[in-house]
């Protein structure tokens, strides 16, 4: 059955790749139209996250975040599907990165690094990163369950020499390759909401208490990786540009948890600089203290 799927899938995904960015746009048009005034998909969870998120602000205004949310929602999905078949150079026009020394300045410390970011721009076209820095880079990330749709996304990733592990191989690989000295930089996007019985350490996301991920710092903190966060910014339709911010290169050296908040900290000014930007759809606050 998976297979199945995939093949009478798979070329209209294909077919709609080869578009060029006008058609892509105006597709992305139309189906705005139909997730946001007809199925009204996720359309509860998103003001309710918005009103959590900017109790202050008026129905109309929240509205109109909303609104700007679903546009870059449908851009962001066919952004993704024409990732199949765009090349390297139109990738490099459309997302732009910033502060690369970081990158350099670790490599001359002969240092690993986990890069850290939320659900916010087009997180996807960040997997260019690997063609600037000599790091090798891995992405980590949930499996699929289609396992071909799986192949798939990893197949778009290593064009670049990007490399997708799922979260259950992330101690695994990255214990593996950190012991052979290779010098490395993970990927990971740590705003999810876990399991409230899982959770080890709550903060205050948008003036909300919440249970966060630590995963990433406590990695940083075992295989002495430098932080970074990487914070994407929408130009316009279609471009981007991947700011880099080193939070720490001696993570040991940092209280427990300190790294996390600091992460949530620039996310959170990031989301209220421009809110529109954020993954509203996700239940990021599903599980909080009230």
């Amino acid at each position: 059955m998976q297979l199945l799927i995939y093949v009478l899938i798979y070329p209209f995904l294909w077919l709609i790749s080869k578009l060029p960015f006008q058609l892509i746009y105006l597709l992305s048009d139309l189906v705005y139209v139909l997730v946001y005034n007809l199925f009204a998909y996720r359309k509860k969870v998103v003001m309710d996250n918005l009103k959590l998120a900017f109790p202050d602000y008026s129905k109309s205004e929240h509205e109109a975040i909303a609104k700007k949310f679903y546009k870059h929602l449908c851009d962001m999905i066919f952004e993704s599907i024409k990732s199949i078949s765009m090349s390297k150079a139109e990738v490099e026009k459309r997302f732009k990165f910033e502060n690369l020394s970081v990158f350099s300045d670790l490599e001359r410390k002969n240092k690993s690094a986990i890069i850290i970011l939320g659900h916010y721009g087009n997180w996807e076209w960040i997997f260019i990163l690997q063609t600037f820095i000599n790091h090798k880079g891995y992405g980590v990330y949930k499996q699929l369950k289609n396992k071909y749709f799986d192949r798939l996304v990893k197949r778009i990733r290593a064009k670049y020499d990007t490399y997708l592990i799922t979260t259950k191989e992330t101690v695994h690989v990255l214990n593996k390759v950190t012991a052979k000295g290779e010098l490395t930089v993970s990927g990971f996007i740590s705003d999810q909401s876990p399991k409230k019985d899982k959770a080890f350490h709550w903060q205050e996301f948008m003036g909300v208490e919440v249970p966060v991920y630590t995963g990433a710092e406590m990695l940083a903190k075992r295989l002495d990786h430098a932080v970074v966060y990487a914070r994407i910014s929408k130009l316009k339709r279609g471009y981007y540009k991947c700011q880099f911010e080193l939070i720490t290169d001696e993570p040991k050296s940092i209280p427990n948890y300190e790294i996390t908040d600091h992460f949530l900290k620039l996310l959170e000014e990031q989301i209220r600089e421009e809110p529109a930007y954020y993954l509203w759809t996700h239940k990021r606050w599903k599980h909080r203290k009230t």
